[in-house]
């Protein structure tokens, strides 16, 4: 079996290590495909298929964290971090964002590739939740194709994010901060608007299933049955 694995790191030397390493350990069977920087990764990301992701974090463009977040709303493929910022935060950080391992330069090769082994062999034998429902709003995870009340529904990617969160966390009561964090990242420095305007948004495209998100006052929104 041949994997696909993305490496957006802007280090041409380490791109060609880990490019000669594991050609050579997988005798062929893991393909590298590089990008340079955040964006090019971005383009690859929305337009192919990969068994999994390295990120850097520090890239020209989209940085890795921005990265692992657009990742994480539409996938569950295995994400690591392989990067110079080793602070704790940094680290807790990356797991909080979803990313299954987290890897501080500089690293040795065999053990990155053994832990890229380790998380192909996971990936290929877990059982995936396909779908999350809640009411008359269902979210397939693999196609996904989101449905309020049988009809498909078009979301844009900071609605299909907010709502699968919503959806992962039904009947809890979500606040402004904690959406704030989990869909546009800590960095970001706007008004706590931003969730009240997109949360407007997502109803409207639900249309009448847009009722089961309840504001409770003072405190944020909450996904109901």
């Amino acid at each position: 079996m041949t994997y696909r694995i993305l490496l957006v790191e802007d280090d041409r030397q380490i791109r060609e290590v880990i490019e000669d390493y594991f050609s050579a350990k997988s005798e062929g069977e893991i393909n590298i495909v590089t990008a340079e920087d955040g964006d090019k990764g971005l383009s690859l990301i929305n337009g192919e298929e990969f068994d999994l992701i390295m990120l850097d974090i520090m890239l020209p463009g989209i940085d890795g964290f921005s990265l692992c977040r657009e990742i994480r709303s539409k996938s569950i493929v295995p994400v690591l971090f392989l990067t110079a910022r080793g602070r704790e935060e940094d680290i807790l950080y990356g797991y909080e964002l979803g990313c299954d391992d987290y890897i501080v330069k500089p690293f040795s090769p065999a053990e990155l590739f053994a832990k890229v082994n380790a998380l192909l062999k996971r990936a290929k034998g877990m059982v995936i939740e396909k779908e999350l429902v809640c009411g008359d709003i269902q979210m397939n995870l693999i196609t996904l194709q989101v449905t309020a009340k049988g009809k498909p529904t078009e979301l844009a990617p900071k609605e299909f994010a907010l709502l699968k969160y919503l959806m992962e966390h039904k009947n809890w009561v979500i606040d402004r901060d904690t959406l704030l964090n989990k869909i546009w990242g800590i960095d970001y420095f706007g008004s706590d608007r931003v969730v009240d305007n997109h949360i407007k948004k997502l109803r409207k495209a639900l249309g009448d299933a847009g009722g089961q998100i309840k504001t409770v006052i003072t405190k944020g929104y909450k996904l109901t049955e």
